[in-house]
C-alpha cells in the first residue's frame, strides 16, 4: 500500500511540475536571441489600381455641330463611335512614414490611345501623424470640389464649365501644402470608400504655387500662380455630412492666338475666386459651387482678347438607392458659364448653359453605367469662327470598369 500510495504521490508531483514549468514566465535574461523584424522592402509597398471609360455618344443627336472639346471629344463632329474616355493606371504607396508616392498615366489622352501622365507626385509629411504635408510635382490644384473629384467617382460624364475652364486637365506642377487633423483625414478617406463619391484629401486648409500653363508644360513666364482652398466635412449627430468650401487663385496666363487678331497682347491676368457646398447622398444629396473672377476672353465685336469678367457653376441632385447589393444614383445637373477659356484659341468666348439628367448603374464594385442625357445650349466663338451659337440635346453612355 505505502508503495502505491508514494507512487501515486511522485506521480501528481510531476504532473504538477510540468504545468508549472508550462506557465512560468520566461526568465528576463533570455538565452534565446530574440526574432528580428522583418520590415517590407519599399517596393513591397506599392499599390497598383486603376480605371477604364468607354462612351457612346450618338444616340438621340440632334445637332452634330454642338460639341465640346474640353469634355468629351467625341462629342459632336463627323465622327463619334465608340470611344475610350480614360484608361488609367495608379501607381501608390506609403514607401516611408514620412514619403508618400502617386504616378498616375493615362492611355487614352485626347481619344488617340496614347499615354500622358496625368499625376506624379510625392508627399512629404512634416511631423509624424502626416496631419502637416508638402505635395511636390504634378497633382491637381485645390480648386473646387468636383475639379478635384475622381473621374472614377464623379457622377456626370464631364466636369462642368465654370470651375473647370480655370485648370486644364484640373492638374499643375508646382509646390503644395495641405494640413487636415489625423481624425479628419480619416474622414475624407471614408467619404471615398465608403461610396459617397467624395473629393480625396487635399486638406482642410491648402495653399500652393505652380507654373499656371497647363499640365505636361513649360511655364512661359516668370509669374508662379497662387492658389488657396479651407473646406471642412462637419459630421451631424444624424451621421449626415456636409461640407463647406471657399477657394481662390491669381497669377499671369499667356494664351494661344491667331495672328488675324488685333492686338500683340498675349499675357492676361487671372483671379478667380467662390464657394463650395457639398451634401452627401445620404441617400438624397446636393452639390452646388460658383466661382467669379477676370481672364482673357475673345471679344468678336472687335476681333481681339480682351481682359473680361467671368462667372459659372452648377447645382446637382442626386438619391442613393441600394438594393440587392447593386447600387442605383439619379442624378440632375445645371450648370452656367460665363467667361472665356484661356487654354483654347483666342481664349475662346462661352455661354453655357445646360441641363443634364441621368442615372449611375453599380452593379458591383468593379462594374458601372452611367445613362445621361444632356440637354445644351453653348455659343463658343473665336477668330476663326466669330458668330458660333449651338443648341441641341443627345443621349449618352459609359461603361466602367474598376481594377
Amino acid at each position: 500500500m505505502r508503495i502505491r500510495f508514494a507512487a501515486a504521490l511522485a506521480f501528481m508531483a510531476m504532473i504538477s511540475f510540468g504545468a508549472f514549468a508550462r506557465g512560468a514566465e520566461k526568465d528576463s535574461l533570455l538565452t534565446e536571441k530574440p526574432e528580428p523584424q522583418v520590415q517590407n522592402a519599399w517596393f513591397e509597398k506599392i499599390q497598383i489600381r486603376g480605371y477604364a471609360q468607354m462612351r457612346y455618344n450618338g444616340l438621340l443627336e440632334s445637332n452634330p455641330d454642338l460639341k465640346c472639346d474640353q469634355c468629351d471629344k467625341s462629342w459632336g463632329g463627323d465622327g463619334g463611335g465608340f470611344f475610350f474616355r480614360r484608361i488609367r493606371i495608379i501607381f501608390s504607396g506609403q514607401i516611408h512614414p514620412r514619403v508618400y508616392f502617386y504616378i498616375q498615366p493615362d492611355f487614352a489622352s485626347g481619344g488617340s490611345n496614347m499615354a500622358q501622365i496625368r499625376d506624379a507626385y510625392f508627399d512629404l509629411g512634416l511631423d509624424a501623424n502626416n496631419e502637416f504635408r508638402l505635395r511636390i510635382g504634378q497633382s491637381k490644384v485645390p480648386f473646387g470640389f468636383e475639379n478635384m473629384q475622381s473621374s472614377q467617382n464623379r457622377l456626370p460624364l464631364d466636369r462642368h464649365d465654370g470651375m473647370n475652364s480655370a485648370v486644364p486637365n484640373e492638374r499643375e506642377t508646382g509646390v503644395f501644402f495641405y494640413y487636415a487633423p489625423k481624425e479628419i483625414r480619416k474622414r475624407f478617406s471614408n467619404l471615398v470608400s465608403s461610396g459617397l463619391k467624395g473629393s480625396g484629401d487635399y486638406g482642410v486648409f491648402g495653399l500652393g504655387v505652380y507654373n499656371g500653363q497647363g499640365p505636361n508644360a513649360l511655364d512661359k513666364n516668370k509669374n508662379l500662380h497662387l492658389v488657396s482652398r479651407i473646406t471642412y466635412p462637419f459630421e451631424l449627430p444624424s451621421g449626415q455630412i456636409i461640407e463647406g468650401s471657399f477657394q481662390g487663385y491669381t497669377g499671369k496666363y499667356q494664351v494661344n492666338r491667331n495672328n488675324k487678331t488685333d492686338s500683340d497682347q498675349v499675357e492676361f491676368n487671372e483671379l478667380r475666386y467662390g464657394p463650395s457646398l457639398i451634401i452627401y447622398s445620404q441617400p438624397f444629396g446636393l452639390q452646388a459651387e460658383y466661382n467669379w473672377g477676370t481672364g482673357p476672353e475673345y471679344d468678336p465685336q472687335t476681333n481681339d482678347v480682351k481682359q473680361s469678367p467671368l462667372g459659372g457653376g452648377y447645382v446637382l441632385a442626386s438619391y442613393m438607392i441600394e438594393a440587392n447589393s447593386k447600387v442605383i444614383i439619379p442624378f440632375t445637373r445645371y450648370h452656367y458659364f460665363r467667361g472665356g477659356k484661356k487654354f483654347e484659341l483666342d481664349a475662346t468666348r462661352h455661354r453655357v448653359k445646360e441641363l443634364e439628367i441621368g442615372v449611375e448603374w453599380q452593379f458591383n464594385k468593379n462594374f458601372e453605367l452611367v445613362t445621361m442625357y444632356t440637354i445644351s445650349d453653348r455659343t463658343f466663338e473665336n477668330s476663326l469662327d466669330p458668330d458660333n451659337r449651338q443648341k441641341g440635346s443627345l443621349l449618352r453612355l459609359q461603361a466602367q470598369v474598376n481594377f
